[in-house]
């Protein structure tokens, strides 16, 4: 015959629970805040700058480590601080690199640099296309970028209030979490062209 005894409860007193709880609360915040503050921080976009690549109301988590151990390429999307109102974010896609000018011709681009002094043009993934004639040429500085909004009819950005500069670049989006139709890692990357 088996035998079953009671297990007697476990009785902790308030003063104990309230101790663990502090605790928890303690070791969770040193978690979490360096990992928010250092390494990834959540956005939501707004507005119709970057369409077809992302849509007003997409939930992305940002990338802010990777800038500091490499440099921003041609082609990929950042989140910066807006170099006029440094308490507002914008979502867009970097063109130009530092010292190199940047010539715009309607939707083309043509991007002069010390490899290409006479030119080439940029090969663009899927953009909105304005179909509006614009003519702008623009000479990065050393810690300058030249961005732009895929959706181009939509989008106030370099062509408009000037060169990004590097250190207004908080990072790139990794993963889009909403819509959960969309969900992706490394959403508004381009194919190599």
């Amino acid at each position: 015959m088996e035998e079953i005894t009671e297990v007697p409860s476990a009785k902790t007193e308030p003063k104990e629970t309230w101790r663990d709880f502090v605790r928890f609360a303690l070791i969770a915040t040193a978690i979490v805040v360096p990992i928010r503050l250092f390494i990834a921080q959540p956005f939501i976009v707004s507005g119709a700058s970057m369409i077809p690549n992302f849509q007003n109301g997409n939930y992305l988590i940002i990338d802010e480590l990777s800038y500091r151990f490499e440099e921003p390429k041609r082609g990929e999307v950042v989140v910066f601080r807006f170099p006029y109102e440094q308490s507002k974010f914008l979502i867009k896609r970097i063109v130009g690199l530092p010292t190199e000018t940047i010539v715009i011709e309607g939707d083309t681009i043509t991007i002069k640099n010390a490899m290409h002094p006479e030119g080439f043009a940029w090969e663009q993934g899927a953009i909105t296309s304005s179909g509006r004639p614009a003519e702008q040429t623009v000479t990065l500085g050393a810690d300058e970028y030249f961005v732009l909004g895929d959706n181009r009819d939509a989008s106030a950005d370099s062509r408009l209030w000037g060169a990004l500069p590097r250190a207004n670049i908080t990072g790139r989006p990794i993963v889009r979490l909403f819509p959960l139709s969309k969900i992706a890692f490394f959403p508004g990357v381009w194919a190599d062209r």
